[in-house]
């Protein structure tokens, strides 16, 4: 069974593979971000502002669906 959601035209299905693409990226970008670190590439302060951006940007896409 399908739900709409309060969009229009966008099902619960859409909504949940959007929000699974969205956690992935964020993992992705998040281990980048621990190994630069780990390799010493970016010190912890970097590190921390890059992984708020992350964060941040997962917060928005799961707040589009």
């Amino acid at each position: 069974m399908r739900v709409e959601s309060e969009r229009v035209g966008v099902t619960e299905t859409d909504a949940t593979e959007a929000t699974d693409a969205a956690v992935e990226r964020f993992l992705r970008k998040a281990d980048s971000t621990y190994e630069e670190y780990e390799q010493g590439y970016a010190d912890a302060d970097a590190t921390l502002r890059r992984l708020e951006r992350h964060i941040e940007a997962l917060r928005n896409a799961a707040n589009d669906d």
